[in-house]
């Protein structure tokens, strides 16, 4: 594998890469690597490409009272299970590489940035889309793998390809659970195991919700009361937010007529976690 920290060095190897007619895939990531990340890469192999996993702590996404001088970094333990993983080069820029000059150029997606974490998260989004447009140009990869536990943000990317004619497939990889059913998360490291135990609810109270659509259940706002009674009653999380939206564009469901994405947010102690599920059939 690989390592770079430097932008002329991996378009260096990416041209000698698409001389030899290989196919380029990009797994872009914060760091501190689970089994989710993980999943991305051995989707991506699957194809034959040529795998990129970038390592990138972007500040622009994190907002000032947010945790960026905190977030966990390990770049020896997550090159090792990156080469385990196959990946062929691991691009870990410094912010100095990233943004040699304080941004004034930004990349955003209207209102698809506005509402779930972009309402709790004010320029998220923005931040987010800025980072991923610079690697996209960066590595010019055919394909991008994205969890689908940030599914706002596929979104975001997915309608940001589109809009600005970049030639590349976005793919969506579903949920990677823990075994008791906790979304993968490289935040879950700041769970108390009470924490981490309570945070279950998040999962649990999502099955519940697609049992209830599927027993009849249709309106919108009775689903998210449900959620939000069962969240409160069975552990200490703070609701941040939880909604149904419409999984094809994020506008607002009265009404469950059409597939819709479940999606929430919950803070246990300082730590956010968020899960979403989507449910597209029910008859």
């Amino acid at each position: 594998m690989i390592i770079s920290q430097r932008i002329s060095e991996v378009r260096k190897v990416l041209w000698r890469e698409r001389e030899n007619k290989k196919e380029i895939a990009l797994v872009p990531t914060m760091g501190y690597l689970h089994q989710g990340h993980l999943t991305l890469v051995k989707e991506a192999k699957q194809s034959g490409a040529f795998v990129v996993m970038s390592i990138f702590v972007n500040p622009l996404q994190f907002g000032p009272n947010e945790d960026f001088s905190r977030y966990p970094r390990d770049i020896e333990r997550d090159a090792k299970l990156a080469e385990e993983a196959g990946v062929d080069l691991l691009f870990n820029p410094e912010v100095s590489e990233m943004y040699p000059d304080p941004n004034l150029t930004y990349v955003e997606v209207g209102e698809l940035g506005d509402c779930l974490c972009g309402a709790s998260r004010p320029g998220h989004f923005r931040g987010v889309t800025t980072v991923v447009s610079k690697l996209f140009h960066i590595v010019q990869p055919d394909r991008a793998y994205f969890g689908q536990k940030d599914f706002q943000q596929y979104l975001i990317i997915k309608r940001m390809v589109q809009d600005l004619n970049f030639p590349i497939e976005v793919i969506a990889v579903p949920i990677v659970r823990e075994e008791e059913g906790l979304a993968l998360s490289s935040r879950n490291v700041y769970l108390s195991a009470e924490q981490r135990t309570e945070a279950l609810v998040l999962n649990r109270s999502l099955r519940d919700a697609e049992e209830w659509i599927r027993g009849g259940e249709r309106r919108a706002a009775v689903i998210e009361e449900r959620i939000k009674d069962k969240i409160r009653t069975e552990g200490s999380g703070i609701i941040d937010y939880v909604e149904v939206h419409s999984a094809e564009n994020l506008s607002r469901v009265d009404r469950i007529e059409q597939p819709i994405v479940i999606a929430l947010a919950v803070r246990f102690g300082a730590t956010r976690l968020i899960d979403n599920k989507i449910v597209k059939e029910w008859d």
